[in-house]
């Protein structure tokens, strides 16, 4: 693997896993679960329970790890999308244009650190002279950081890596993505319905991607009153670079204004 930017494109990633902060590579990658999984999975011997206190010390190192490492980030947005988009997809052309258009307008850009759009992203702030920073976590088939990430930082627990792109951001913008980004979508959603966070902008990129969803929460969960109006407001749809960024320094602007 190469660390270098420049040749990125034409050199392949070994074989890798993440456990936290540890890098395994080859033969050393086949480990049959992840962290998460052993704390979470109540099946198989009971043996297990009694080390839980020790996981606690573990998670508590994360989180004191994840503060320190991005405790003086400067402003920044957190931007979610598929690790499956290629690089000859004009949606990994437009995560690199997000990137570049957050650092032009003094943001940082925070993504999960793999492939795909999240390359793309990071690739993009570090190409127009921003912060690109990546927080990775512990999957069986995910390959680390990709080589664009200037600020990394490695989890083995999902919770624990969630707090940090809700503690360190200003807003979210959602590039089209599976599981994983509805995911972070709707967790941000609910911390912000709930007041658990600052109001901040959540932004789907991408009209038709994420205008069938759109229309559904306005029909049929709005329309079924399971969420009020102020609730549907916190969503912003845009196909537009300018207008998804603006829309974060308005929001921005108003957060300043307001402290």
């Amino acid at each position: 693997m190469t660390n270098n930017p420049e040749t990125a494109e034409s050199e392949e990633h070994p074989r890798e896993r993440q456990r936290g902060p540890v890098t395994l590579r080859r033969g050393r990658s086949d480990e049959a679960t992840t962290t998460d999984q052993r704390l979470l999975d109540s099946r198989g011997p009971s043996d297990w329970v009694h080390t839980d206190p020790w996981r606690v010390l573990r998670i508590q190192a994360e989180f004191v790890e994840g503060f320190g490492a991005l405790a003086e980030v400067p402003r920044a947005v957190t931007v979610f999308g598929s690790a499956r988009t290629k690089r000859e997809d004009p949606e990994y052309q437009l995560g690199r244009d997000i990137g570049a258009a957050l650092a032009d307008a003094g943001f940082a850009s925070i993504t999960g650190g793999g492939p795909g759009a999240m390359e793309a992203v990071n690739r993009g702030a570090s190409e127009a002279g921003g912060l690109s920073i990546g927080l990775g976590i512990e999957l069986p088939f995910e390959q680390g950081l990709n080589p664009w990430v200037d600020l990394g930082v490695n989890f083995r627990y999902f919770f624990t890596r969630k707090t940090m792109f809700i503690k360190y951001s200003q807003a979210f913008i959602c590039l089209p993505g599976g599981f994983g980004t509805l995911d972070e979508l709707f967790e941000a959603l609910t911390l912000v319905q709930t007041k658990k966070v600052t109001k901040f902008p959540v932004v789907l990129f991408g009209t038709e991607y994420w205008g069938g969803l759109y229309d559904w929460l306005r029909s049929s969960v709005l329309g079924g009153g399971k969420i009020g109006e102020k609730d549907m407001a916190l969503l912003h749809l845009t196909d537009d670079v300018s207008d998804a960024v603006g829309v974060v320094e308005k929001a921005y602007q108003a957060w300043g204004d307001a402290h």
